[in-house]
């Protein structure tokens, strides 16, 4: 492949920050759903109470359980993103401005003329409009 050389005035530099940081939203929602299934085991464990049944009891220590994990997970995901945040590095970036005009001579010539079958009047439809 060959370089396009560019000039250096068009680029761009700053300095940005790379590091890894958790989804805070997974995190919670995960320790929501790990909170459902140790309230569903804890309350297994337990003879329903035949006046209650067992759907309640579940969903009553849910009320409890759910947000406990979800507190939990995002305990987690703080703690994550310390880290992350300590370990994080700061590099300079370039950016540089690329235009689709700019086409090496012969890149889209020899298409129409490999392909006899090829219509040329619907060359103009796949370039990217600016408008």
């Amino acid at each position: 492949m060959t370089e396009v050389p560019h000039d250096a005035d068009e680029e761009e530099r700053t300095t940005v920050t790379i590091r890894r940081a958790p989804k805070f939203s997974v995190f919670v929602a995960v320790g929501a759903l790990v909170g459902f299934l140790a309230t569903l085991v804890l309350t297994s464990l337990h003879e329903a109470d035949p006046a209650v049944g067992f759907a309640a009891s579940l969903g009553f220590f849910s009320l409890f359980g759910v947000p406990i994990g979800g507190i939990l997970g995002a305990v987690v995901a703080i703690v994550l993103d310390y880290r992350a945040s300590r370990r994080a590095a700061t590099v300079i970036a370039g950016k540089l401005e690329v235009r689709a005009d700019d086409e090496p001579d012969g890149v889209g010539d020899n298409a129409a003329q490999d392909n006899p079958t090829h219509d040329s009047s619907s060359d103009n439809s796949a370039q990217r409009s600016d408008g």
